[in-house]
């Protein structure tokens, strides 16, 4: 009966959050608008750097493995450049989104102290803006993909699911980190650190079926390996959501939902002490 109560109350939770961002679209259009603005429209060059600085780490990473360590082709046949480019599609959103979300009561702190304004659609912000460099990413990645022979299908809408779980799984993450990022500066450098980690344990550039098996187990568990096969499956293999592992998938959905609910619980303890400290 208590798990029942507690999936209750998150349910409840969710739902009065929905219905806020709902009712203060506008308010984050223009945060979003705003946010987008001031980190890569500041400069004359802003928007370019932040296209380009990935896109090089990209090109070095696929010479290095292509030329350097001959890696021609990655699983499947499929040319390395496309598994390459795709899984780092993925990863360079829950990066980003992260890293700046994580800093996001702390950036609009002057809003701290609006009785009226609720914080926890700051991270939201941060996400959405996010996207629209996303987006952007998307049609290098859909360049790079037809110029090696692979085309757009149907498969490709899956897309649209696998970002909404990746955004579920973020906003789960921005919510604690960013509460706690407002008590002890430490908890940015940590999750620095943990996403560096994140990056070479995630497959972005290599393939689960290169490690022992027994090692499989730590793959899984992953939330985001799950997504990064997800946006392979849906842009390069075409594979249907159905037909995807099924462990992995319950295991994704079992994490995100556990890191949903403590961001929210978290969020709301420490949210009356915000303006305490700041």
């Amino acid at each position: 009966m208590k798990c029942v109560g507690i999936l209750i109350k998150f349910l409840k939770g969710i739902k009065e959050f929905l219905f806020d961002i709902f009712e203060k679209r506008y308010l984050i259009f223009e945060l979003v608008k705003r946010d987008f603005k001031s980190r890569y429209l500041g400069s004359t060059l802003g928007l370019l750097w932040a296209v380009l600085q990935p896109c090089m780490m990209m090109l070095i990473m696929w010479f290095v493995f292509t030329f350097g360590l001959k890696t021609g082709r990655g699983p499947g046949g499929v040319p390395f450049i496309c598994y390459l480019f795709t899984g780092m599609f993925a990863w360079n959103y829950f990066f980003d989104s992260i890293s700046s979300s994580t800093n996001s009561i702390l950036e609009y702190s002057f809003l701290v102290k609006k009785v009226n304004f609720r914080l926890s659609i700051l991270p939201i912000v941060k996400l959405l803006s996010a996207f629209i460099m996303h987006a952007i990413f998307f049609f290098i990645v859909f360049v790079v993909l037809l110029v090696n022979g692979i085309y757009p299908s149907l498969y490709w809408l899956q897309l649209i699911y696998y970002f909404f779980c990746m955004m579920l799984l973020a906003l789960g993450i921005s919510w604690m980190t960013s509460s706690m990022n407002v008590f002890t500066r430490d908890v940015g450098y940590i999750v620095s650190i943990i996403l560096q980690f994140g990056f070479w344990l995630t497959p972005i550039f290599w393939s689960v079926e290169n490690l022992p098996a027994k090692w499989h187990i730590f793959i899984k568990i992953n939330p985001m390996a799950y997504v990064l096969n997800g946006y392979r499956d849906s842009l390069i293999f075409h594979r249907a959501i159905w037909r995807a592992d099924s462990h992995s998938a319950a295991v994704f959905w079992a994490v995100t939902v556990v890191l949903l609910f403590s961001g929210m619980v978290v969020f709301k303890k420490l949210r009356p002490h915000f303006a305490d400290v700041i």
